[in-house]
């Protein structure tokens, strides 16, 4: 019988943000999993110092682990490319950065790795450095060529639900979950962006990884509408009407539970949450506020679609906190904790 620990790849991120601390917070707990640090492994040990945490960082070589002691982690080295200060962006390291990221994740898709967690990343000084790039989910779909999926939940600090998610007699209670039709695009492009091909694809991966990944066998999905008030019949907008109504009748004729189009203002109060395993908003802004006010610093973001497990945080670099060792890292352990769960129910 194979007692390993499940092998998850961690990414810190952006070095001169709050990710290394995270990443050495997260090391100091008990989690029952082997955590292979993809990252400069100097980077690692002078967070550790930042806060206060005695760090044991070992060098990964590729073997199994059956166990894990607190405070100690295993580094596969990715060497910086310049040095870094906290709190202060340097684009020579951009390409470190996605590095890291290309590093974990080949090493999930060759079944070296259970799951992917990732600490944030910067965006914007990627694309300082002469790197298009929009974010973490996108990058990760390019180097799998596959279509995926972001969607951010909220269960609140030790498991406890905000809101009673899926419970048809009141009592049932499960997580916020939020997926997102369209990702990091400026408002101006969503609409464009939204296709009838688009959302069946979209729904057919958050359906099916509802059921594979988080063991519901029969999703219901709450669809927002794009528009104030869904369109109102058209007068305020014709996608619901020509778009979404249609994939949704695609879907709902081949057995899918779909709820919608609904006016987003509504769609979110306790009645109607209690209606669905998950919602469908149109665009990053429509969905995300609700996640963020609902579990902010608790919630995680993952993609779903990939042939791996990936997690994430709910939050960006906080440079203003980086090197201070005040970072809270609640939001990367969550996603440690998500990460372990689905790659348990995925074997």
């Amino acid at each position: 019988m194979n007692h390993a620990l499940p092998r998850l790849a961690i990414t810190a991120g952006e070095p001169a943000g709050v990710g290394p601390e995270l990443v050495a917070a997260l090391a100091a707990t008990d989690l029952a999993a082997d955590f292979v640090l993809v990252a400069d492994a100097r980077l690692l040990r002078a967070a550790a110092r930042h806060s206060d945490i005695d760090l044991t960082l070992e060098d990964y070589y590729g073997s199994a682990r059956p166990h894990r002691a607190r405070a100690s982690l295993r580094c596969l080295h990715v060497p910086l490319r310049a040095p870094a200060h906290a709190g202060t962006l340097d684009p020579r390291n951009a390409p470190y950065v996605l590095e890291t990221l290309a590093r974990a994740a080949d090493g999930c898709v060759a079944g070296e790795f259970a799951a992917l967690v990732t600490a944030p990343v910067q965006k914007s000084v990627i694309n300082d450095a002469g790197i298009a790039f929009t974010g973490h989910t996108e990058f990760l779909a390019q180097r799998a060529h596959c279509d995926v999926v972001m969607m951010l939940m909220a269960a609140g600090a030790g498991g406890r639900s905000l809101v009673p998610l899926g419970a048809h007699d009141g009592e049932r209670r499960g997580d916020l979950r939020v997926a997102l039709a369209t990702t990091h695009l400026p408002l101006a492009s969503v609409s464009s962006a939204i296709t009838r091909e688009g959302l069946v694809r979209t729904l057919r991966i958050l359906f099916d990884d509802l059921i594979a990944r988080f063991g519901i066998a029969a999703p219901r999905i709450g669809v927002l509408g794009l528009n104030p008030h869904a369109g109102e019949g058209g007068h305020l907008g014709r996608e619901e009407i020509e778009v979404i109504v249609p994939a949704l009748e695609q879907l709902r004729a081949a057995g899918f539970d779909l709820i919608g189009p609904l006016p987003a203002d509504t769609a979110f109060v306790p009645t109607q949450l209690a209606r669905f395993d998950a919602v469908l908003a149109m665009y990053h802004d429509q969905g995300l506020p609700v996640i963020k006010h609902a579990g902010f610093g608790h919630a995680v973001n993952v993609t779903l679609g990939l042939p791996y497990v990936r997690t994430s945080v709910d939050h960006g670099t906080a440079l203003d906190l980086a090197g201070s060792g005040r970072a809270d890292a609640s939001s990367l352990i969550a996603a440690a904790k998500l990460a372990i769960e689905i790659a348990r129910q995925v074997a």
